[in-house]
Parts: C-alpha cells; sequence; structure tokens
C-alpha cells in the first residue's frame, strides 16, 4: 500500500457517496464507537434506544434518538420493523448494525436494502450462507477450510463426549454449554435453545467436539465490492470465561512463533470469504493447537468486539473502512502491514470469585488514568478506552454487563501488557463489583507474558487464585484504616460544635474510639484509633503515625524493617458505601451501623437473589426434600441464565417467588431448612 492509499483508507480523501445520515441498530459502546467514526467522518448519527436506556450515553451523545417502548432485547432492539421506521423517522440514510442483536440477521439485512437504505454490512447472502454454522461449516469443507465436524445432537453418544453446545444463529457464548455427561445433553440442549432464543431469536442449536484446550485464533478480513479481500491481520482471543472472550490481542503469540502458520491462517480466511462472496468487515475464526494446526469455527459477518487491537497494530480505522466499502469504494490491493503489540481487556460488571455472578447498579465513578484516546486510533504507546458507561450510568439487567473495553498499544508485548496492567491497577471503579482484580493478576502473570494462553487458562492456573483481590490482607487492613480515619475527618467537617477538635479527642485517655466496616473479601473488620494532643493511636498497628487527613484523602506512615514508608490513599463514600484507593490495590467495603436492625436479619437458609433478575423456572416445591446443590429455581438475568441451588440439605420450607415474577438482588426467593435445624 502506498503512503497516499493508506492515508486514503484512513480518511484522508475517501468518499462515502451519498451517505449523509447514519443511524446504528445498536446500544452502548457498540454504537458510540460507530458514532465517533462518523462524527470525524461528517456524518450525522441517530440513536435508537429502550427504555431503560433512555439516559445512557450514546443516547445523549447522538444528533438524534428515537425511542423503542419497552425494555428487554426482544421488545426493542430486536424489533428490526421499529429500527427500520426509527430510521426513516430520524432522516437517517444507511443503518450500522453494531455487533450483537440483529448485526448477522439476514433478514434485518435484507428489509433494510427494501426500504431503500444503505446497509453497512455484507450481502444478505453471506449473512444467510454464514448465519447457519452448521451449514457454514460444511460450505468451508468443501471450499477447502478446515473444519471441526458438527454432531447433531440427537446422534450424540457416549463416545463424543464432552462435546460443546453452540447457538448457530450467533455468538458470544450466548446459548453455549459443555456436556460431559450423557445424562445431562437434554436438559442442557433445552437451556441452551432458551438463551439462544433470548439473544437472537432463533433457539437452534448444534454440537461439536469439545477440546479442552487449545488456541482461540482469528483472522479479520475486508473486503470490497471489487473483487479485494484482505486479511488485514490475526487477533489471539484464547482467555475465556463461559466462552466468552475476556482478553484479546493482536498478533497472537501463537502465530508469531509458529513458522509459516500467519500465511496459512490468511489464506484460509481469504477462501472462506471468497468462497461466500463476502463484502465489508468480517472475522474467520480458528481453534489451534500449539503445532500450529487450526480448524474453522464460523465467521462472523460483522464487526467484532475486539477490533480495536487490529486498529492499533494496522492504523486502520476498521469503521471507516466499513462505510467506504459501503459506499462503493476500492481497497488498495493490499493491506498494511502490523506492527507494535495491542492488548484489550473487557472490564466486566460481574464477581469472577462467585461463579462469574454479573452484577447491576449505579456505576458511581470509571475513572482510568494513562488514557491517551477513546474510540480513535493509537499512533504511541498508551491507553485507549471504548465504554458505555459514564459516572452515574445504571447497569440494568436486561443486557450484557461490559462496562468498557481498555486498549493498550505498544512496540513489544511485554509493554503493552505492563502499560494495561498498570493503568487498570490505579483505576477508580466505584459502584460495582467488576473483574478487574482478575484482569490484572491475568495480565502479570508469568504463563501470560510467556504467551503460554488456551481456552483452559482459568482452571490451568486457578480460578480462586485469578480472582483474588489485588490488595493483600495487610494492605487491606491499611485501607480500611485510612478509611476509618477519613471518616473521623468528615464528621469533624460537620460537626456543629467543637469541630476543630480532633474526632473523639479527650483531656484523659479514653476507651478507643470504634468503626465497622464489611469486606467482600475477608469479612467484618473493626478499627479503634485514639487521637492524642500530637499523634493517633490505632490499635494493632503500632508504630503508624498519621501524617495528613482529609473527608477525601489520607497519607499514612508505616513502620517497616528498613524505616517507615508513607502511604497515600484515596476515599470516597457513597451511602454506606466506601471506596479506598491506592498503590497498594482498590479495597471496597461497606461501612457497618453501630446497631444492627433485628428486621434486617434473614432466616438460616435462606436463598437470595444474587442479582435483579426474572425467574423462569421453579425446581422443587415446598416440602421437598432437597441435597446441597440441588437446583431450586432459575433466573434470567443479562441474556444468560443463573442457577438458585441449595445451600445445604434439607427441606423446601418456604417459595416466595412465582414464574415471570420480577426479582431484585438481595429479595428472600426460597428457604431451605436445614437437616440439622429439624432434627435439634
Amino acid at each position: 500500500m502506498t503512503a497516499s492509499q493508506s492515508d486514503s483508507m484512513k480518511g484522508g480523501g475517501r468518499v462515502t457517496g451519498g451517505l449523509t445520515n447514519v443511524l446504528v441498530a445498536n446500544r452502548g459502546e457498540i454504537a458510540r464507537r460507530v458514532f465517533a467514526t462518523c462524527r470525524r467522518m461528517g456524518l450525522g448519527t441517530v440513536a435508537v434506544y429502550s427504555d431503560a436506556d433512555a439516559a445512557a450515553p450514546h443516547v445523549t451523545e447522538a444528533d438524534a434518538a428515537v425511542r423503542l417502548p419497552g425494555n428487554t432485547p426482544a421488545e426493542t432492539y430486536l424489533r428490526g420493523e421499529l429500527i427500520i421506521e426509527a430510521a426513516v423517522a430520524a432522516g437517517a440514510d444507511a443503518i450500522h448494525p453494531g455487533y450483537g442483536f440483529l448485526s448477522e440477521n439476514a433478514e434485518f439485512a435484507k428489509a433494510v436494502l427494501d426500504a431503500g437504505l444503505v446497509w453497512i454490512g455484507p450481502p444478505v447472502e453471506a449473512i444467510e450462507q454464514m448465519g447457519s454454522k452448521v451449514a457454514a461449516k460444511k460450505m468451508m469443507d468443501a471450499a477447502g477450510v478446515p473444519v471441526l465436524a458438527e454432531l447433531d445432537p440427537a446422534e450424540v453418544t457416549e463416545a463424543h463426549l464432552p462435546v460443546l453446545i453452540k447457538a448457530s444463529a450467533g455468538g458470544g457464548g450466548r446459548g453455549m454449554r459443555v456436556v460431559r455427561e450423557l445424562a445431562d445433553l437434554t436438559s442442557q440442549i433445552e437451556a441452551a435453545r432458551r438463551e439462544a432464543e433470548s439473544a437472537f431469536g432463533d433457539p437452534t442449536v448444534f454440537c461439536e467436539r469439545y477440546l479442552e484446550t487449545g488456541r482461540h485464533i482469528e483472522v479479520q478480513v475486508m473486503a470490497d465490492t471489487h473483487g479485494t479481500i484482505w486479511a488485514v491481520g490475526e487477533r489471539e482471543c484464547s482467555i475465556q470465561r463461559r466462552h466468552q472472550k475476556v482478553i484479546e490481542e493482536a498478533p497472537s503469540p501463537l502465530v508469531e512463533r509458529t513458522e509459516g502458520m500467519r500465511a496459512r491462517l490468511f489464506e484460509a480466511a481469504r477462501l472462506a470469504a471468497g468462497a461466500i462472496g463476502y463484502t465489508g468487515a468480517g472475522t474467520v475464526e480458528f481453534l489451534a493447537d500449539e503445532q500450529g494446526e487450526f480448524f474453522f469455527l464460523e465467521m462472523n459477518t460483522r464487526l467484532q468486539v475486539e477490533h480495536p487491537v487490529t486498529e492499533c497494530t494496522t492504523g486502520l480505522d476498521l469503521v471507516r473502512l466499513q462505510l467506504d466499502v459501503a459506499a462503493g469504494g476500492v481497497l488498495p490491493a493490499e493491506p498494511p502491514a502490523m506492527h507494535g503489540h495491542s492488548i484489550e481487556v473487557r472490564l466486566y460488571a460481574e464477581d469472577p470469585a462467585h461463579d462469574w455472578q454479573p452484577q447491576s447498579g449505579t456505576v458511581h465513578r470509571i475513572d482510568i488514568p494513562s488514557v491517551l484516546i477513546e474510540f480513535a486510533l493509537l499512533d504511541r504507546p498508551g491507553v485507549r478506552l471504548d465504554t458505555g458507561v459514564v459516572d452515574g450510568s445504571v447497569v440494568g439487567v436486561h443486557y450484557d454487563p461490559m462496562l468498557a473495553k481498555v486498549i493498550s498499544y505498544a512496540e513489544t508485548r511485554g509493554e503493552a501488557a505492563r502499560l494495561l496492567a498498570s493503568a487498570l491497577h490505579r483505576a477508580k471503579i466505584h459502584g460495582l463489583v467488576t473483574n478487574r482484580d482478575l484482569l490484572v493478576r491475568v495480565l502479570r502473570h508469568p504463563a501470560f507474558l510467556a504467551g503460554d494462553t488456551d481456552t483452559a487458562f482459568f482452571t490451568t492456573h486457578g480460578l480462586a487464585a485469578l480472582a483474588a483481590p489485588l490488595a493483600s490482607e495487610s494492605d487491606e487492613a491499611l485501607s480500611i484504616v485510612a478509611a476509618a480515619l477519613a471518616d473521623a475527618a468528615a464528621n469533624r467537617g460537620s460537626a456543629r460544635v467543637g469541630g476543630g477538635l480532633p474526632s473523639g479527642w479527650r483531656n484523659l485517655p479514653s476507651q478507643s474510639q470504634r468503626k465497622s466496616y464489611e469486606s467482600r473479601a475477608t469479612g467484618t473488620h473493626e478499627v479503634g484509633y485514639r487521637f492524642g494532643r500530637t499523634a493517633v493511636t490505632v490499635d494493632g498497628h503500632d508504630g503508624l503515625a498519621l501524617v495528613e487527613s482529609a473527608p477525601d484523602r489520607v497519607v499514612l506512615s508505616v513502620p517497616g524493617e528498613r524505616g517507615p514508608v508513607r502511604r497515600q490513599f484515596e476515599i470516597a463514600r457513597y451511602g454506606d458505601q466506601v471506596y479506598v484507593d491506592s498503590p497498594l490495590g482498590p479495597v471496597a467495603l461497606r461501612r457497618l451501623p453501630r446497631f444492627s436492625d433485628p428486621a434486617d436479619q434473614v432466616a438460616i437458609g435462606s436463598l437470595l437473589a444474587p442479582m435483579p433478575g426474572s425467574v423462569i423456572r421453579l425446581g422443587a416445591e415446598v416440602g421437598n426434600h432437597v441435597e446441597q446443590g440441588q437446583p431450586i429455581l432459575w433466573l434470567e438475568a443479562m441474556k444468560m441464565e443463573h442457577t438458585i441451588a441449595a445451600p445445604a440439605a434439607g427441606v423446601l420450607s418456604a417459595v416466595n417467588v412465582t414464574v415471570g415474577q420480577q426479582v431484585d438482588v438481595g429479595a428472600v426467593l426460597a428457604v431451605v431448612e436445614p437437616v440439622e435445624t429439624q432434627e435439634s
């Protein structure tokens, strides 16, 4: 590619035909990402939004926004006819589907074209051919692309186990289940079908042989309507949870060290795209082994969530290329060469230490240091942020709980990992439990740094260790002391009488002032402290000195074998929630009241809702004897099913919900009276 060609494709001279106004048929970070490129190209933007998203950032920053009545995807973002009506009403002349929802729905693409609008995606026929993963594999096999054989669920036998159930109409882990016992196959297929129907509007699933370990490698393709097909570069997305990608990078460490693998991958990807007459942006996904052999998994006929790592290592704006190709633009003969290394993490509102439970609630603050740019190309070492939330955003139960994509770029893989880990470690993320600590630990793990990643990474290296808090117990204890002293400073500042005196100060020695906090990781902590004329004494922390205290900042002098070290802590409060940020690691606390309310107590054996959601099934009735771990009911939240199981063996003494009922986090769903309680 010549310099002038490269500049043209980056936006230095391409025209976009008659495009003037683009509606994005999606939400959150996805819509904001497409809008950012549209604004850089001088194009108007139109958002659509559900009632739950009425105040979302993608709505407020669009030139126009159209409401889709309702909350669930089925009521809103999966209603293609409403989206097309919105485009016409707002004067849009093109629709970009984003990724997810209707982005791989051939009927929607055809309806867009039939309405006289420009479809910013591949041909309808290509979507149809790749829309059924079963048919797609057969087609790729015929085209000479290596494949894993598809299995009919009705024909799976013991010899095939383990198998992976997959949704035919979509990806992102929705509808995926690993089955290791033949007796579980039927129930898991039914659950997969329900999830697939909820996420994609199509319950079709299929099975394939499940490889316990492997490398997930994918190739970004871009093709124009004039016969040019680019294999832009490969990405590795091997670190996954529940078959959803968590960390992605470009280039792939496996491909980098395996001679000839990149050329074979690129040739297979071009064969796949050429076999279906593909145009626009797409991704051909493969499962590879350590020897560099690979098998076709699927082709995503859309932009991928992880596309920023390819942008950072090629200098290409892939959304701009989508718009150019849709307007009839011509790609140069060859794509630019890859350079440097880029890593992306998906910051989720979820708790990895508790079965990846998704979280919902208010994002009080999200502040990630070292961010050089948002939704744009990085041309120097640093961090890029693509997010759908801002301070004050509410994460609901109807959609995926991803808060942001945080992307680093550097000349080397090691530097890219260090940059990203440091930015996440120092980030202020208040309001929800996230997977931040897990991401940092993975990025700093020796196996990751050596490029030894596969789809079993969390199993191999221990999820409990990887999900452990970044702050050690001793460092957490210091953070809790800082929280107590900051609270004391806040109390002094608001006192009507004697505000200039130290908190709890007495002329004569007295008992310590006490404050209690609850840590999600380590339980309840009590801090005792006494202010004297010149210093503060903290129980259990001999030699600790207070250098400075304010409601939002505390500086402590911490004793050590080689002398004291100053440590700075920043404190933020939201009701009874307290967040302490320091280089030692983030600490989230709940300030406990001095006296507990008996009304807040719940019965032993109560099953509490771990998140807001909808009850979709009941597995037992009042009076039934249940075993520990036996499913009692199922909740649907954030497009996934969650099993609520008996905490111990006993009798189900109460069921407080019915199928279809919406429940809030912490609601008592049912009560299992333990066996020992009955016997006593």
